[in-house]
């Protein structure tokens, strides 16, 4: 656990399947890993641990809260860190920057880290009130802006997409309709106007709560995550060494549908293998630590040539 009490997800596991041990030679790096959700420097700073001394990390975050706690976190490694902010869909152009032309490992972990999900002021949680953000960084629209602009069938789709709301019709109605009546500006006056669109049969106890598809919806619309993520899924495979390893975590159905077909592809060319046929999930005592790591699922592939 780090200092803010965030746990990496399925660290032994990460550990395992990208097996970053160091390999000298000729005094030169042999080793380069590449953090494209360095987060708060966990998965970061075990991975380091391991590889060794002839290993450096490239960390890539759009928090700028989150970079400046982890460069104090990973202050001892020294030059051996670099950290950019940045998308990690800008890999490439990252990695031009730092002078690398390829990787020996690639880890995305695409969840939220605690310090994001627990503070009232970024906007992402129907838990706690708080201004309706949902940005990672600090540029484009914020979720408020979507809700109070988009027409109902635009937020309709919005939500069906990407969260999977099988009630989004009656959500982006009762949505709009409350709009109407002043500009929604906060977390929780946008939790109740979802959770009243839900239709709940009596006796019936929900395993989450009805405004959970929907927040998941509107921050993925917010920071145009899938589309992120199939920009670094095309860039993955050209930007590995052979005998590389590259590992995606997802957290929904979406993502890990997109990380599974792409991995699928690059082994149809027969230059990469998959590590593991079924995605890697917690356990029930890291599932009880960290329930944030229940919906978690992890998928690596390696290049063999």
């Amino acid at each position: 656990m780090d200092d803010a009490g965030h746990l990496p997800v399925l660290l032994d596991e990460v550990l395992e399947l990208l097996a970053p041990k160091g390999k000298s030679r000729k005094g030169c790096y042999a080793q380069v890993i590449i953090d494209c959700t360095v987060g708060l420097g966990g998965h970061a700073e075990a991975m380091l641990e391991l590889a060794g001394g002839n290993a450096t990390l490239i960390g890539i975050d759009l928090d700028e809260s989150n970079l400046l706690k982890t460069k104090e976190r990973l202050v001892r490694f020294g030059r051996r860190v670099r950290l950019f902010q940045a998308n990690f869909a800008d890999l490439e152009d990252v990695m031009a920057e730092a002078d690398v032309a390829s990787a020996d490992v690639i880890l995305a972990d695409l969840g939220m880290s605690s310090t994001q999900v627990d503070d009232p002021s970024r906007g992402f949680s129907f838990q706690a009130d708080g201004p309706l953000d949902m940005r990672f960084g600090s540029e484009g629209p914020t979720a408020a802006e979507l809700v109070n602009t988009l027409g109902e069938a635009e937020l309709a789709d919005i939500i069906y997409r990407y969260g999977e709301e099988r009630h989004s019709r009656r959500i982006a109605r009762a949505i709009v309709r409350a709009g109407k009546r002043g500009r929604i500006e906060r977390t929780g006056e946008l939790t109740r106007i979802v959770a009243g669109a839900i239709p709940r049969k009596s006796g019936v106890r929900h395993k989450i709560h009805p405004a959970t598809r929907t927040f998941q919806a509107l921050r993925i619309a917010v920071n145009g995550e899938l589309n992120s993520l199939e920009r670094l899924l095309e860039k993955i495979p050209v930007l590995m060494s052979v005998g590389g390893r590259a590992a995606i975590i997802s957290f929904h159905s979406l993502e890990d549908r997109l990380v599974k077909r792409a991995f699928a592809a690059a082994v149809e060319t027969g230059a990469y293998r998959l590590l593991n046929r079924k995605p890697i999930t917690g356990g029930a005592v890291e599932i009880y630590r960290n329930p944030r790591s229940r919906s978690a699922k992890l998928r690596a592939v390696e290049r063999i040539r």
